[in-house]
């Protein structure tokens, strides 16, 4: 599948700055000696989940535990995504409770996904603390939900998308800033 060109708004290297960044602010938030997890949202938050515990991992010198949550059945909009959604795997093997989590996507727009992210991870326990990572907040929240650790923000339309790719899903690794067809933008 041909992916539509859009407007570049982070390469490679940008992306992997980003995350050292993030990795940076996660470290001094969160005290080095301090137990804590990353859970990464289906699906390329699951990478940048992986990356950042890379990352944090070999500064400190120690693993950091991360997983994969679904949030396919806590979806508000369940009903209007698909008659028949593709539920795939919740991959948490380790105790939230009393533990910090940071949990990690690639965009947060609306605050529904992380809403239901959330849901999700308290139906597992009751952690000490969840903290969001995201690489791009494009603004235009309908929730009171905030990021902790931003890679970048930017102001879009809302018949404006931003698509993150990474070489894990897309073969690619760049965040473009898309138009969605058949909407025509406001002057």
């Amino acid at each position: 599948m041909k992916k539509a060109k859009g407007k570049l708004l982070m390469k490679a290297e940008e992306i992997d700055l980003a995350l050292a960044r993030i990795s940076a602010e996660i470290i001094e938030k969160l005290s080095p000696e301090d137990d804590f997890a990353f859970i990464g949202i289906r699906s390329r938050g699951v990478h940048l989940a992986e990356r950042l515990r890379d990352k944090i991992g070999a500064i400190l010198k120690r693993p950091v535990a991360s997983g994969i949550l679904d949030i396919t059945l806590y979806r508000d909009d369940l009903t209007a995504v698909s008659d028949h959604p593709i539920l795939r795997e919740t991959l948490i093997d380790f105790n939230v409770n009393n533990l910090s989590l940071v949990l990690v996507d690639d965009v947060l727009y609306t605050g529904r996904t992380i809403r239901a992210a959330l849901d999700g991870i308290m139906d597992l326990g009751r952690p000490k603390k969840i903290q969001l990572a995201v690489l791009m907040d494009r603004g235009g929240r309908e929730l009171p939900i905030q990021a902790d650790y931003v890679g970048k923000r930017i102001e879009i339309a809302e018949n404006e998308t931003i698509e993150v790719r990474l070489n894990e899903e897309d073969g690619e690794e760049q965040v473009v800033l898309l138009r969605k067809p058949g909407k025509k933008t406001a002057k």
